[in-house]
């Protein structure tokens, strides 16, 4: 009996061996690097990106216009102006449109996918317009108003608004399970608000735990998991059908975007301390940081191109941070001409 037990041990030992070992070199292949960067100038701060895999474009919210970046040459090709106060940038391949959210004028910009050139501009209801975000199967766009603490509803076929969901606070970064629901964080309360875009009610609230001020969200769709980067240097994962949270993994200090790699099953949190943080999922119910990529300081916004594996971020050189004033308590460095950039942040192969 001891010989037998002495050898189911070793047996499990070599077992659990084999696991990790094999886990590691999981990790070790799917390691990321900063691979490029490349200035781009132009005039103005900067908020979220998006990613086009069609045409291989990044879009850059840039505070009045939209600037559009061509991923293969590396240069800008267009630049969408009267986008003032832009903050997020939508897309609906299939309606072959775009849509800007405009947070100073309380509109909408629409702009054609092939010519790049503005075709509409829609009047909300909704106060300072942030996140923006197209849901398929409703072929509804969701523009979530940080002032108003609601979401303006527009169908993107007639670009009419058609609905108003009140929130329980400040909405951020948003996602979509391409099933009909959509997910936002809600930065000051600390949850997460699932939406039916059919019917543009409002199905559950999820507590986050002990995330605080989420910002960044990202899913997995196979496996039904929800990625809330948070203010205290927290991932929370949750489950995107029940609520329960899954587990909380650190990341970097001031998160703005997540993104998630389905194909490789890695997460990602873009920091504004000049990191990435890479998580892997081991399986569903199980995760761990295998990475912190160095960056730069202030590259706290991303877009993600899945086929390629390469996350897109955007920042630029800070000089001197002003004296706070009354009308600017927390005011931010100011930014030195034409050092705006795209880093990217790719696979090793």
């Amino acid at each position: 009996m001891l010989i037998k037990n002495f050898y189911l041990i070793l047996v499990g030992a070599g077992l659990l061996s084999t696991q990790i070992a094999s886990s590691a070199q999981v990790l070790e292949s799917n390691k990321f690097a900063l691979a490029d960067r490349y200035i781009i100038g132009g005039e103005g701060g900067w908020d979220l990106l998006t990613f086009d895999a069609k045409h291989h474009r990044l879009f850059v919210s840039r505070s009045t216009h939209v600037q559009v970046i061509d991923t293969n040459s590396k240069k800008m090709i267009e630049d969408i102006p009267g986008t003032e106060g832009v903050h997020g940038i939508a897309l609906a391949e299939e309606l072959n449109v775009g849509f800007t959210s405009n947070g100073k004028s309380n509109s909408v910009t629409v702009f054609d996918l092939t010519t790049l050139k503005v075709i509409d501009t829609i009047k909300i209801s909704g106060l300072n317009p942030d996140v923006i975000l197209y849901e398929p199967t409703s072929k509804h766009l969701f523009v979530f108003n940080g002032h108003s603490s609601n979401a303006t509803v527009i169908d993107a076929t007639s670009h009419k608004e058609i609905a108003t969901i009140a929130l329980s606070g400040k909405p951020e970064l948003a996602v979509s399970d391409d099933a009909g629901k959509v997910f936002v964080n809600i930065e000051n309360k600390n949850e997460i608000v699932v939406i039916d875009s059919g019917t543009n009610t409002i199905l559950k609230t999820y507590p986050i735990g002990s995330g605080e001020e989420p910002t960044g969200l990202a899913i997995d769709k196979k496996n039904h998991r929800l990625f809330s980067v948070c203010g205290n240097k927290k991932m929370v994962i949750l489950d995107s059908e029940t609520g329960k949270i899954i587990a909380e993994v650190a990341i970097g200090s001031s998160p703005d975007s997540a993104e998630f790699d389905a194909n490789l099953g890695i997460a990602f949190s873009s920091n504004g301390d000049g990191t990435v943080t890479i998580i892997k999922e081991q399986d569903p119910d199980h995760f761990l940081v295998s990475q912190n990529v160095i960056t730069q300081k202030g590259a706290r916004t991303m877009a993600y191109d899945a086929e390629n594996h390469r996350a897109y971020l955007v920042t630029a050189a800070f000089g001197k941070t002003p004296p706070a004033t009354k009308e600017q308590p927390k005011p931010r460095p100011v930014i030195i001409p034409n050092t705006f950039e795209v880093l990217v942040v790719s696979l090793k192969h």
